[in-house]
């Protein structure tokens, strides 16, 4: 791994750049995160120990792969495999075209993201950044992968204190957004069903540009939750009672005008479920697999 060849530089993150490179060896092409440190400050960053963690133990299809971990003086390289495209870039493409996603291409795509997360789950890892630019497609795009598990943690039952403060905005769960501290899988959930509309339509459900406005994003569209349609609202940090008023919820009116003539009622129940409110309420993983959207999708070998 010390004889790759970096190509060029692909992105950069809070906590390091991510270059593409080939391996010598096998002219394969791969993808090196670098992470610098200091020693004289606090060494590698927890996060970065989190991650390479919780990525040896996460083998599955459909999350990237972790192929090596090099160690040096003062950065640490962060080898996974390489894929050239991600699920913000496709919708991009797809837009550019005037055209909309194939329903058999949302089915796949969905199932396959659930199912990595329902292994996260299992294993009581939540991933706590799910947004299009971290869904990576293969080369065939018939295989999509989770990638970035940067702002992942691994979590215990009964449920600890977490910061509030993580998932990208848009895709981030009202709880988080006020100021709930004990969180648990159903954030990762809110993140893919936003993602599952933006399949369905080409539009970002609530582009917020501040956490007060992403709130009300959500309103809008969902209606002002109240202690009827979530219990214990009322007392989280963040809550107020002059919250303006969106007395109805107009997410079946809004994602039906938008939605493929292949893609029927089961596509909207299933969304509705996955933003449900009351996070203890909000569809699980393993019961999103089995929703009737999915039903007649080929099989995809792994």
């Amino acid at each position: 791994m010390e004889n790759l060849i970096r190509r060029e530089k692909l992105g950069e993150g809070s906590y390091g750049v991510v270059y593409r490179a080939v391996n010598p060896d096998t002219r394969c092409l791969v993808a090196i995160k670098k992470i610098r440190f200091h020693h004289d400050n606090e060494g590698i960053p927890s996060a970065v120990i989190r991650e390479i963690a919780l990525l040896k133990e996460l083998k599955h299809p459909n999350i990237v792969e972790l192929q090596d971990v090099v160690m040096m003086e003062k950065e640490v390289q962060l080898i996974f495999e390489y894929l050239s495209m991600d699920l913000y870039r496709h919708f991009e493409i797809v837009h550019s075209k005037g055209e909309k996603m194939h329903a058999n291409s949302i089915q796949s795509f969905l199932y396959q993201v659930t199912d990595a997360i329902y292994f996260c789950h299992r294993r009581r890892i939540l991933h706590r950044d799910l947004k299009p630019q971290n869904l990576l497609i293969d080369s065939t795009y018939t295989r999509i992968k989770v990638g970035d598990f940067g702002l992942s943690r691994a979590f215990d039952l009964p449920v600890r204190s977490y910061s509030p403060e993580v998932i990208t905005l848009w895709y981030r769960a009202p709880e988080l957004l006020l100021g709930s501290q004990q969180y648990c899988c159903p954030v990762d959930i809110w993140s893919i069903g936003c993602i599952f509309f933006e399949m369905l339509t080409m539009k970002t459900l609530f582009p917020g540009e501040s956490e007060i406005d992403q709130l009300i994003c959500i309103f809008k569209i969902l209606g002002t939750p109240n202690e009827e349609n979530w219990k214990g609202i009322t007392q989280l940090p963040n809550y107020s009672s002059s919250f303006p008023i969106y007395p109805i919820n107009k997410l079946t009116m809004f994602v039906r005008k938008d939605l493929d003539k292949n893609l029927n009622a089961s596509a909207v129940d299933l969304l509705n479920r996955m933003l449900c409110y009351q996070p203890s309420e909000r569809i699980i993983a393993k019961d999103i697999m089995k929703h009737s959207f999915f039903q007649g999708m080929p099989v995809l070998k792994q």
